[in-house]
């Protein structure tokens, strides 16, 4: 059997209506993976629904908020009744907003904490309730270069990276008695929505780009690949670590 491939697999992908999200979804489909798709606008999931079933694949789409517990227990207990199993979950839902740390609001911390660690933290711990009655899994999460590194006006986003991070670790030591590994991959700047109010103003690209040493910035497949290796059969070793996807970016 190829060490990539996910066959008789079912991944949680949260976040999927777009960007990484949904290209994360398509990876591990075309590596075999019966997918459930997540998110918070169901007329783009049904649209990765309908790209990933046109490839031959099977998926289920499951409207969510991640910063909804309550929400998040029903989706996975959903996702295992219909599909059997859990055996991956890719925590990708996240939010970013710019913004001077003089000038952060209450609103927008909550807002972004509760989306990209406490949301990431109640999908896995949901996703790891199931993965242990049925022999373990692999999770695998979304941090940042900014999980390391800071950057101006990022003062809720680096925060909440730098807690994914950290869980990463916490949680790859405490389940891997019940064989779930625990993983994080650290992208520096994609070509998402995300950054496209940063990417589109030239001086600010090229400020990006000269940090990079490869030149260039990530694409969506590049992370997409890193996460189906840190999900799939040739990571079987490996938990606890974040992978940089960054060309270079945390090198200097």
């Amino acid at each position: 059997m190829d060490a990539f491939r996910l066959d008789g697999k079912v991944a949680i992908v949260t976040g999927a209506g777009r960007g990484l999200g949904r290209g994360i979804a398509a990876r591990l489909a075309r590596a075999g993976a019966d997918l459930v798709v997540t998110g918070r606008v169901l007329g783009a999931l049904d649209a990765v629904r309908r790209e990933i079933e046109e490839a031959g694949g099977h998926c289920l789409a499951v409207e969510l908020d991640v910063r909804d517990v309550p929400a998040i227990g029903r989706a996975v207990a959903a996702a295992a009744a219909e599909l059997g199993r859990i055996d991956i979950l890719v925590n990708n839902a996240g939010v970013n907003i710019r913004s001077p740390a003089l000038e952060v609001t209450e609103e927008e911390w909550d807002q972004v904490l509760d989306t990209n660690l406490k949301g990431l933290f109640f999908c896995s711990q949901a996703a790891a309730r199931v993965m242990m009655r049925t022999g373990g899994g692999a999770i695998v999460n979304l941090a940042s270069t900014m999980s390391v590194v800071a950057l101006e006006h990022r003062a809720t986003y680096c925060s909440s990276k730098g807690g994914v991070a950290l869980l990463t670790k916490q949680l790859a030591l405490e389940w891997a008695p019940h064989h779930i590994r625990v993983n994080a991959v650290a992208p520096t700047f994609v070509e998402t929505d995300m950054t496209v109010p940063v990417l589109r103003d030239p001086d600010a690209r090229q400020k990006v780009i000269s940090r990079i040493p490869l030149g260039r910035t990530v694409e969506v497949d590049e992370v997409a690949r890193a996460v189906l290796f840190l999900a799939s059969p040739a990571a079987s070793a490996i938990t606890g670590v974040v992978l940089p996807v960054d060309g270079g970016y945390l090198t200097q």
